[in-house]
């Protein structure tokens, strides 16, 4: 099934206390794309770059099955850029600088090709930007996933409940939860979520793993699965995890085209995974340089960190 991925392609620049490394690839899109190619080569691409951004980049990911025919390539501009500082416990950070550059007048424009997508992951962008997609769209999709974020609930509260109603699942944080609904429980701010349209949510906790929220309807019963986040060794960069999560999870859910909660479980524990491998290196290094086995071999790591045999006594 086809995947119609939007967001940012971009440039960082990140500081850890194992590192630090000057503009390098990164941005939503970029992420999304390549945790999905491992799933799907149908997914097409919208976004927008200056034209110093690296021919490479681009031809790894055409290799990978990613269309870019949606991707704008401004002459003679600079593509967006964003620098931070992550604190020692890696959960916190510091924006440093922010240049949208390109970004600041992005008006995405879908081919023909790209209106009839099967599946949609609308990455963080403004919710102005992300309604002119959805506007665009001419088949209703199987799936329109969406990602958010605290500024645009600060800044274009109004505009982005409007695209939330549109959306059939939603990606946020635990914080972003509890300030978009006033409800610190986050079992609570799911069963309000899940009145403002989507009826599938997730919300990532970082380090401690992802819940996932599905709302039945037929009886609105609101189920629940929780998937925990693969302890690891050595974290080097959490950049880009969670959007390497949401394409992990959005790319296996168009392979398997099955929407089911069983099947949402799944998709969730594969985007975990994906994630997993994203913080091993700085940048986009670690997802350039998986193969399928790899994943496999971690998917069945995860089963036995959850596995456990009921007491028959």
């Amino acid at each position: 099934m086809s995947l119609l991925v939007v967001g940012t392609v971009a440039f960082d620049s990140i500081e850890t206390p194992y590192g630090k490394v000057d503009q390098v690839v990164g941005g939503a899109a970029t992420y999304i794309s390549l945790s999905a190619s491992y799933f799907t080569n149908q997914i097409h691409l919208v976004s927008v770059i200056g034209d110093d951004f690296p021919q490479s980049t681009l031809s790894d990911l055409s290799r990978r099955g990613v269309d870019l025919e949606g991707l704008q390539i401004r002459k003679g501009e600079k593509s967006f850029f964003w620098s931070g500082k992550y604190h020692n416990d890696l959960n916190t950070r510091d924006t440093l600088i922010t240049d949208l550059n390109v970004l600041a007048d992005f008006d995405p424009i879908l081919p023909e090709k790209y209106k009839h997508a099967s599946y949609v992951m609308l990455g963080n962008l403004t919710p102005a930007v992300q309604r002119r997609v959805l506007d665009q769209l001419v088949t209703k999709p199987r799936l329109v996933a969406m990602d958010t974020m605290n500024f645009w609930m600060d800044q274009a509260l109004d505009e982005l409940l409007d695209v939330i109603k549109r959306v059939d699942l939603l990606t946020i944080n635990d914080e972003e939860a509890r300030q978009l609904t006033g409800e610190y429980s986050l079992v609570k701010a799911a069963q309000k979520i899940l009145t403002m349209g989507p009826h599938i949510l997730v919300i990532k906790k970082g380090e401690h793993g992802a819940l996932l929220f599905m709302r039945d309807e037929d009886d609105q019963e609101v189920h629940i699965f929780y998937a925990p986040a693969m302890p690891l060794m050595d974290v080097f960069d959490p950049t880009g995890a969670g959007d390497t999560f949401a394409g992990g999870m959005i790319g296996y859910l168009a392979q398997t085209d099955d929407l089911s909660f069983e099947n949402l479980k799944r998709a969730l524990v594969y985007g975990s995974a994906m994630a997993s491998f994203c913080v091993e290196k700085f940048s986009v290094e670690r997802l350039t340089e998986l193969d399928v086995p790899q994943i496999l071999e971690r998917i069945e790591k995860f089963r036995h960190l959850v596995h456990f045999d009921r007491d028959k006594a």
